[in-house]
C-alpha cells in the first residue's frame, strides 16, 4: 500500500516518527460510535439530497454509471451563507514559528471532545490517481453538511475496487494516510474567522468553524502536496496539458491562483485543431527523477462565473455551490451561474468535461508558464536562465480575487506575490524555490520558462485570445521572441496592441518598480516568521543585477 493506516503492535510506540499527538487525537475520533463510514457515491448522494437547504435541480447527471451514481441522480446545490470563499486567515500549521505546539494541542483536544455530541459521516478517498503517487485519506464531517461530503467523494477518488486494485500495486511510502476532522458547528472566541490547524509531517488536519467546501478540498491537497515534497516530488498548484502533433507532443504547466486563466488556459481547445490530453487545471505532482506527472484529483472544483446556463460544460455539473436556483420555461429547476447570486460560485465538474482526459503523464514537462497579473509586462515573455526564471516563479505577481475570504482591511486591486501560485505551502519556502530551479537546470528535460500576463498592460486587458494565441505559436514552434529591452536572458512575443517600449520613461519607472517589489518581498524573507522562508543569496542578487539593467 502507499501510505501507512496499520501498524503491528511492536509499532505503535512514541519512538514511531509515524505518531503524533496531533495525529493520535484526529485518527481516534474515527472509530467512534457516532460515526458512519459511507463506503460509495450512492449512498453519499441519497444522504445529500435529503439534507435540510439542498436543492435538487431538474439538471441530470450525466455519466452516472461511470460515477457510481444512480441513474436518475440530479445536480445538487448548496448555498453557504456571509463567507463563500477560503480564509487564510485561519491557517495554523504546528511546526512553523510562533505557533505555540501545546497551546494548539489543547484546542484541538476540546473541539473533539466537544464534536462527540454530534454524528459525523466517515469517507474514503484517494489523492493520487497513479501508482507512482497515491495517498489515502479519510474525512470526517457531521451532519448536516452531507453536500459537502458528497462532493469531497466526488472531487478526489472514491475507493471503486478498480481503484482499490490500482492503489495495492501503488508505490509505498513511509508516511501515513491523511486523516481530515471537520466540524463547520465550532466556535471560539479566539478564533472569530475559524481555525484551519494542521500537523503536515503526520498527514492530519482539522478544519473548524469553516463551511465552504473549499476549505476541505485544499486542507487535503496541503497535505498530500506536502507528501510529496518529502518524498521526490514537485507539488504544483496549476494546470498540466499535452499537446499531440503530427510527430511529436507538448507538455506544458500553467500556475497561477484561482481566478488568473489557469483553468482557461489548461482546459481550452483551441478549436480542436490539436488533440489535447488534459492531466488536471489545479493540482499534480512533477516526480523530480523523471519529471512524470500526475494528477492528485479527478474532477475539477471550477468557479461557474464564466458559464452561462447554455455553455456545454454545465452538462459535466455534478454539484453546486453558492449559486442561484430558478425556473426556466419548462419550469425546471435550472443552477443561476455568472456570479449574479455573489462572488465565487462553485462548481464540481466531472472528470468527462475534459474528453481526453489523463491521470499521468510520462513525458517531463516542456514548459511551465507562471500566471501574472503584473501591468508592467507584455502578455507573454521567456526566460532563458534557470535561476531567474524559478525566482520569477518565486515572485509571481497577481491579485486577490472572490475565491478568497480576505480577512481585514485589505485593497483586493493592489498587486501582491504569491510564490509558485501556492499559498497551501506548508515547508520552507527555499525548499520550493530549489526544487523549480532544479526542473529549469536539468539539461535532460530542458523545460523552458515563460511568463503569461492575463490582466491589463498599459491600460489595456489581455484577453484569452491573446494568451491562447500565443501559446499555441509557442506549441508549433512559430513563435518569434525578441530581446525585452536591455534585459538579459528575458525575451517577449510581439502582439499587435500591446507593444513595448524602452524609451519611454513612464514604463520604465513603472517596470522599476514592480521588480523592486519583488526584491523587497525576498528580502523581508530573510527577517520576516523568524526567517522560515528565507532565500538564498543568489536569488536577491540575480533580481539585483536585472533592475540594474533598467535604465
Amino acid at each position: 500500500m502507499a501510505t501507512v493506516g496499520t501498524y503491528s503492535h511492536q509499532a505503535i510506540n512514541p519512538d514511531n516518527h509515524l505518531f503524533s499527538s496531533f495525529k493520535t487525537m484526529v485518527e481516534s475520533v474515527f472509530y467512534g460510535n457516532n460515526v458512519t463510514l459511507v463506503k460509495d457515491l450512492a449512498t453519499a448522494y441519497d444522504l445529500a439530497k435529503n439534507v435540510p437547504g439542498a436543492v435538487i435541480t431538474d439538471m441530470p447527471v450525466i455519466h452516472t454509471k461511470e460515477l457510481g451514481l444512480p441513474q436518475d441522480a440530479k445536480v445538487i446545490v448548496f448555498n453557504d451563507g456571509k463567507i463563500t470563499g477560503r480564509t487564510a486567515a485561519a491557517r495554523r500549521v504546528i511546526g512553523q514559528p510562533g505557533i505555540d505546539r501545546t497551546f494548539y494541542e489543547g484546542v484541538l483536544r476540546q473541539a473533539l471532545y466537544d464534536g462527540q455530541h454530534h454524528n459525523f459521516y466517515r469517507g474514503e478517498v484517494l489523492v493520487g490517481l497513479d501508482p507512482e503517487f497515491m495517498v489515502k485519506g479519510h474525512l470526517l464531517l457531521p451532519e448536516g453538511y452531507e453536500t459537502n461530503f458528497y462532493s469531497y467523494l466526488l472531487n478526489f477518488q472514491i475507493l471503486t475496487n478498480e481503484f482499490q486494485e490500482l492503489y495495492a500495486t501503488s508505490i509505498a511510502y513511509p508516511e501515513n494516510d491523511i486523516y481530515l476532522y471537520a466540524d463547520p458547528t465550532w466556535t471560539h472566541p479566539d478564533f472569530p474567522h475559524g481555525l484551519a490547524l494542521f500537523d503536515p509531517e503526520h498527514n492530519v488536519a482539522a478544519v473548524l468553524g469553516l463551511n465552504y467546501f473549499g476549505e476541505l478540498k485544499k486542507a487535503t491537497l496541503t497535505l498530500a502536496w506536502a507528501t510529496a515534497h518529502r518524498n521526490g516530488f514537485v507539488a504544483c498548484h496549476g494546470g498540466m496539458k499535452q499537446y499531440h502533433k503530427d510527430d511529436s507532443k507538448f507538455t506544458m504547466a500553467a500556475f497561477g491562483l484561482s481566478g488568473s486563466g489557469k483553468s482557461t488556459i489548461t482546459l481550452a481547445k483551441h478549436g480542436d485543431k490539436y488533440q489535447v490530453d488534459v492531466l488536471h487545471d489545479d493540482a499534480f505532482v512533477i516526480n523530480k527523477e523523471h519529471g512524470s506527472t500526475t494528477a492528485l484529483e479527478p474532477a475539477y472544483f471550477d468557479k461557474t462565473q464564466d458559464y452561462p446556463l447554455e455553455d456545454e460544460a454545465v452538462k459535466y455539473f455534478l454539484t453546486c455551490q453558492n449559486v442561484g436556483v430558478t425556473l426556466d420555461d419548462e419550469e425546471k429547476k435550472v443552477i443561476v451561474t455568472q456570479d449574479i447570486r455573489n462572488g465565487n460560485g462553485r462548481t464540481v465538474k466531472s472528470r468527462y468535461v475534459t474528453p481526453n482526459r489523463v491521470d499521468h503523464l510520462k513525458e517531463a514537462v516542456d514548459a511551465i508558464f507562471w500566471i501574472m497579473k503584473d501591468d508592467s509586462l507584455p502578455p507573454i515573455v521567456k526566460i532563458d536562465d534557470p535561476t531567474l526564471a524559478a525566482v520569477f516563479g518565486l515572485t509571481l505577481a497577481t491579485k486577490r480575487t472572490t475565491a478568497e475570504n480576505v480577512v481585514g482591511n485589505v485593497d483586493l486591486d493592489k498587486l501582491v506575490i504569491e510564490p509558485f501560485a501556492n499559498p497551501f505551502r506548508c515547508y520552507p519556502l527555499g525548499q520550493d524555490y530549489a526544487d523549480f530551479r532544479e526542473i529549469f537546470a536539468n539539461e535532460k528535460t530542458d523545460t523552458a520558462c515563460y511568463i503569461l500576463n492575463t490582466g491589463f498592460y498599459k491600460g489595456k486587458k489581455v484577453k484569452p485570445q491573446d494568451t491562447l494565441g500565443a501559446i499555441e505559436k509557442i506549441v508549433e514552434a512559430t513563435a518569434d521572441f525578441i530581446p525585452f529591452g536591455p534585459l538579459e536572458n528575458m525575451s517577449y512575443l510581439p502582439i499587435e496592441g500591446f507593444e513595448v517600449d524602452f524609451t519611454d520613461p513612464t514604463y520604465l519607472t513603472q517596470l522599476k518598480v514592480r521588480m523592486q517589489g519583488r526584491l523587497d518581498f525576498i528580502l523581508a524573507q530573510t527577517k520576516e516568521n523568524e526567517g522560515y522562508n528565507a532565500l538564498p543569496e543568489e536569488v536577491a542578487k540575480v533580481m539585483e543585477k536585472l533592475m540594474e539593467q533598467i535604465v
